[in-house]
């Protein structure tokens, strides 16, 4: 009869091995969902708070290996699952029905490529199996449906409730779709928010496990006020090393850490320009900017994105480049950055409001 396994045995094992998305261990992660060792050996499930895609069959086989080389006279058995939960939002607020994690992108000022990275994200995410939707929030400069190629005015009901464009796996929903290609926008701050709420609570999203948001470039009132209304899990803030650039960024962080919503990292994107003759590399807007800021503020710089000729001609003709050239160098790192994302916001504090009954006071 075979001896039993203590928990910890298994548990000490399993610590040793290292999540390269998540850089650390599974156990302190929180994301061992069961343990069992019995008569019939071991059996471990792995519940992964962010898409594993086709990595969980390889982290399977890695933690199995692991524990072979300790535990090799059982059966073993590893399961790697995704769960995907819903994390906490800013305080007076609560999470949005049917979506799990609302993720804003933002950057301190226009021009720094933070639409091309929330479409890219967005879409990194889908083809990882995340159910995941994308809201273009930038009202002014709405620019979303162009880099989707997607057109036409979508399908409002009876009620009022909007129903998204599907395009790419992603539901997607823009202020583009509803005027004139080139209709200019001339709203003051209270008519955009007014507007961004209703594009965020009118339309069906249906069960999502993420919503990017396109935040609109800055850090002025309509910012700050977005940031205060929409219930928002994390966020990451997107740069290019150029000083004025981090400058500018600087404000965004600390526009979130102000209304309490967590940066999940730091974007520097344009960090290196790629011939496309030669393949040379240079730094157009100087180097090392968004590794001093990250280092000086405490966050994590997610990606270092290039300059690269092919991500511009992709967004042109509404295909984005992670599903139109996965094997492309740059896709792979926008690839990495939706799974570092995830995985930096499944390490958050999770949300418990709806473990709670509602409590109703009637009067006999």
């Amino acid at each position: 009869m075979m001896n039993a396994i203590d928990r910890s045995e298994i548990e000490a094992v399993l610590r040793k091995w290292i999540d390269p998305v998540l850089g650390r261990d599974l156990v302190s992660s929180k994301m061992i969902g069961v343990i069992d060792s019995g008569s019939e050996g071991i059996f471990v499930r792995v519940d992964l708070g962010y898409p594993a895609g086709e990595r969980g069959g390889v982290m399977a086989n890695a933690l199995q290996s692991s524990l072979i080389q300790v535990f090799g006279s059982v059966p073993i058995k590893v399961e790697v699952m995704t769960r995907i939960v819903s994390h906490a939002v800013q305080k007076n607020l609560k999470p949005l029905q049917g979506v799990k994690n609302i993720i804003a992108v933002a950057s301190g000022k226009g021009g720094v490529g933070k639409s091309t990275t929330a479409i890219n994200l967005a879409a990194s995410l889908a083809r990882e199996g995340a159910a995941t939707g994308l809201l273009d929030a930038d009202i002014y400069g709405p620019s979303v449906p162009h880099m989707l190629g997607i057109s036409g005015r979508p399908t409002v009901d009876e009620a009022g409730r909007i129903h998204p464009v599907e395009a790419f796996g992603l539901k997607a929903m823009s202020i583009g779709l509803l005027v004139e290609e080139d209709q200019a926008m001339i709203w003051r701050g209270p008519m955009v928010t007014g507007a961004l709420q209703q594009l965020l609570n009118q339309t069906l999203w249906g069960d999502l496990d993420y919503l990017i948001i396109d935040l609109p470039p800055g850090t002025g009132d309509i910012q700050l006020s977005l940031a205060q209304q929409i219930p928002v899990s994390g966020s990451i803030v997107v740069t290019t090393p150029q000083d004025i650039a981090l400058l500018d960024a600087q404000r965004g962080l600390s526009m979130f850490r102000k209304v309490g919503i967590p940066v999940l990292g730091l974007v520097e994107n344009m960090s290196v320009h790629i011939c496309s003759q030669c393949g040379h590399m240079e730094p157009l807007f100087g180097s090392g900017g968004g590794e001093r800021m990250a280092d000086r503020q405490g966050v994590e710089l997610l990606a270092q994105l290039p300059l690269d000729l092919e991500i511009r001609e992709q967004a042109d003709l509404g295909v984005p480049l992670v599903l139109a050239r996965p094997d492309h160098p740059a896709a792979e790192l926008y690839q990495s950055l939706a799974l570092k994302t995830a995985a930096r916001l499944a390490l958050l504090s999770r949300d418990y409001s709806a473990r709670f009954p509602n409590i109703t006071v009637l009067n006999d």
